[in-house]
């Protein structure tokens, strides 16, 4: 059995972090000791490690639980968990497309400076200009890039 403190150490979850997954429901109740003090198991350093490995990979806490719960029935058809996996990989390829374009624009900025004074700065002519940066040169809106 371990201590809250020792879990933490054995999954690199931090301790705010494992009661939060507590408070709604990710990770079940623990054991308590006499002193009242939280006591979990391997499955619980299992569960906790799944969830920390899937955060990792971006994916968000209700797909985690929806994982979690499809990883309990594992006599089940895998589509659930492809499906998820697939909508995450959406989700990741949209955010790098977004980052490419702000890469794209803070390059286009950059490029057109003339290396002379603040006055005659492009970088901040065009932070300046809220109308000039909204949108990439691909008709893409860079503000929704946040």
């Amino acid at each position: 059995m371990l201590t809250i403190g020792k879990l933490s150490e054995a999954t690199g979850v931090k301790v705010p972090t494992i009661r939060y997954y507590e408070e709604i429901g990710l990770m079940p109740e623990p054991e308590r000791s006499a002193a009242n003090q939280r006591l979990y198991g391997a499955a619980a350093k299992r569960r906790l490690a799944f969830i920390r490995h899937a955060r990792d990979l971006g994916f968000p806490l209700e797909a985690i639980r929806d994982l979690l719960s499809l990883s309990d029935h594992p006599e089940q058809s895998c589509a659930g968990v492809d499906a998820l996996a697939r909508a995450q990989l959406t989700a990741v390829q949209s955010r790098i497309a977004r980052l490419r374009a702000l890469e794209d624009e803070l390059t286009r900025m950059i490029g057109a400076c003339a290396q002379g004074t603040v006055s005659t700065c492009r970088v901040i002519e065009v932070l300046g200009d809220h109308g000039l940066c909204a949108h990439d040169h691909h008709g893409g809106s860079l503000t929704e890039a946040g």
